[in-house]
């Protein structure tokens, strides 16, 4: 991007946080850095060995922007640390995509916006079955 679309981006950016009071209205949550990439190749070499997870209704998308055991009755006990694991090392990428996103945006302070952003994101794109906690914390059949 030449210098002068950055200068205009950066003026925008920061007119639509003066209107909408908002911080996150003005981060960039397609911001790229070797970090970043780094933690969104290592969730989406995962997403496979959840997709099953997902898909059966033993694991959702929390309303924080986790995931969590939604029911683990619908995994067999041989798999169960499986997932307990995959659980655990997405929540650990998904803190770290938050926390630099937020640094790659210069404003270490917006880690809670961004992830509320990505919480709404990813439950708008999760497909339909899956399940999710709604903004009271239930969990909801999409």
């Amino acid at each position: 991007m030449n210098t002068w679309m950055t200068r205009w981006t950066l003026f925008f950016g920061l007119l639509a946080l003066m209107i909408s009071g908002s911080v996150s209205a003005a981060a960039d949550l397609e911001v790229n850095t070797p970090a970043i990439s780094s933690i969104k190749q290592s969730m989406q070499d995962r997403h496979g060995q959840l997709a099953e997870f997902y898909t059966s209704g033993a694991v959702g998308l929390t309303r924080d922007g986790q995931i969590a055991v939604h029911d683990a009755g619908l995994v067999p006990l041989s798999k169960r640390q499986q997932v307990n694991s995959l659980v655990a090392d997405e929540n650990r990428d998904r803190s770290a995509l938050y926390r630099e996103i937020a640094r790659a945006n210069g404003h270490p302070e917006w880690e809670s916006e961004v992830r509320s952003t990505f919480a709404d994101r990813w439950v708008s794109k999760a497909a339909s079955g899956w399940w999710y906690q709604n903004g009271s914390g239930s969990w909801v059949k999409k």
